[in-house]
């Protein structure tokens, strides 16, 4: 049933901020224990009301004098996600030249909070502020900063699909590898906080007053959160491989998801084809959770339909936030941190954050628990689900060798 199609797709390497932390091991540390003392709160988001959320702390890298116009929030954490791996970039640079390197991320907000600001200094003054320039509000700008951070030249483009934008950033930069449009790929996605994406989430009554709580009968909405991941891909064999890819349109609803999960069941199934891996080899699911009542209801039918309720499960976003346009790249990025943890046959799974009270109307899965391990001796298959806004669905399925 494995498809063969002669093309590797290697994540060789992988640079990730989130409320987590800065790199794979300061993340780890706290993915591991469901640590939830990230999260902070704001006030500024939304007028009257204080908003939990997944917001970044500590430094940012500044953006370079000659880029300044490129100066947002939202590429200074894809800069930090990009600098963690930049020692791998320039080494594949060097032997493939900068023509043969791609960059392809995914955002929802790009500098939208900057925007914001320069149209308050605008009602304020008359003018936008000085500092404001539109390319720091155009999605595309996002991967035009990336390619003139790290020299790449070769395609450069940004997706942007609501909450799959990432996710399908990667899935694009698969492709580029298999047609032999470039030798590698710098692939990912960022978003970052903004009153924005705040209000209107707001305005559909979908942010929780407390962290999400996927799943739970107790579920209210969601917590918003901000981050980056950055990959280098390439067609190398070995390590952690992107080996499925599955992509759907619900064509249901502007907002609001299929409530069969119709769309995600066929993004799911047609990234286990693309893989030629069974359902009952999955090792482990992250789930999109956002700890709306549509989303989980539809996830939780989707998943039930391919997997029955024995596959090990779990969301992340109670740690992080959902990270909007990022998060299919940031919890690929947990996936894949997970399987470099991989020891002695045991793989240590991403745990669920919860309450545990499940709700009886939707259909029974396996949540991971803190400090599970799954024994996994052959190859480990992970997926992780991303849908957005318009029923834009993405599975992507990653695939590691038991490490030496």
């Amino acid at each position: 049933m494995r498809r063969s199609d002669g093309c590797h797709c290697a994540l060789r390497a992988l640079g990730l901020v989130t409320a987590l932390g800065h790199g794979a091991d300061e993340t780890w540390s706290r993915l591991a224990t469901a640590d939830q003392s990230r999260l902070t709160v704001r006030d500024d988001l939304v007028p009257g009301r204080r908003l939990i959320v997944g917001g970044v702390s500590g430094p940012l890298p500044r953006i370079p004098h000659h880029l300044r116009a490129y100066a947002s929030r939202n590429n200074q954490l894809a800069l930090a996600a990009v600098q963690q791996i930049e020692p791998e970039i320039r080494a594949v640079m060097d032997v493939v030249g900068p023509e043969r390197v791609a960059v392809v991320m995914g955002t929802s907000t790009s500098g939208a909070a900057e925007a914001e600001y320069a149209i308050a200094h605008d009602l304020r003054t008359g003018a936008l502020a000085p500092e404001f320039d539109c390319v720091q509000l155009e999605h595309g700008g996002l991967t035009q900063f990336l390619a003139a951070c790290t020299g790449a030249r070769g395609p450069a483009y940004t997706l942007s699909t609501a909450c799959s934008s990432a996710a399908k950033a990667l899935a694009s930069a698969r492709a580029l590898l298999a047609l032999d449009l470039c030798d590698a790929v710098v692939a990912g996605g960022a978003d970052s906080l903004c009153g924005l994406t705040a209000n209107g989430f707001h305005a559909l009554q979908a942010i929780a007053d407390e962290p999400s709580n996927p799943f739970s009968v107790n579920r209210k909405g969601l917590t918003l959160g901000e981050g980056a991941a950055a990959f280098l891909l390439t067609r190398d064999a070995g390590g952690i491989q992107l080996v499925g890819a599955g992509e759907a349109s619900d064509a249901f609803h502007m907002s609001a998801p299929e409530p069969e999960g119709t769309g995600a069941e066929t993004a799911m199934r047609a990234a286990l084809e693309d893989a030629g891996v069974a359902p009952g080899e999955l090792s482990y699911l992250n789930l999109h959770g956002t700890g709306t009542p549509l989303n989980d209801a539809m996830e939780s039918r989707a998943v039930h339909k391919i997997f029955g309720g024995d596959i090990a499960c779990s969301s992340t976003k109670p740690l992080v936030g959902h990270t909007l346009g990022a998060s299919g790249a940031v919890e690929l990025g947990f996936c894949w941190v997970m399987l470099t943890r991989w020891r002695d046959g045991l793989l240590p799974l991403l745990p669920h954050r919860w309450d545990g009270l499940a709700d009886p109307a939707l259909p029974s899965l396996r949540f991971v628990r803190v400090g599970e391990q799954l024994k996994v001796a052959t190859r480990a298959f992970v997926m992780s689900n991303s849908f957005g806004f318009g029923g834009n669905n993405c599975a992507l399925l990653l695939a590691a060798e038991p490490p030496c």
